[in-house]
């Protein structure tokens, strides 16, 4: 069960800092799309919130 947890865990921060990085690339663009960088801290937010309750469960 451990094993599957940590897993979750490391997925969950894998796509955290992907979306850091798309976070960063859309804002390096002439004119970034303030929509599609609202989206994406939004699910940053979400994921981070779940890691932390994830984190908890493995304390």
């Amino acid at each position: 069960m451990t094993e599957k947890i940590q897993k979750h865990l490391e997925a969950l921060k894998a796509r955290h800092a992907e979306l850091d990085a798309k976070i960063a690339e859309e804002m390096a663009r002439p004119l970034p799309d303030d929509m599609v960088i609202q989206e994406c801290k939004k699910q940053k937010l979400a994921i981070k919130q779940e890691i932390e309750e994830v984190e908890k469960k493995l304390a």
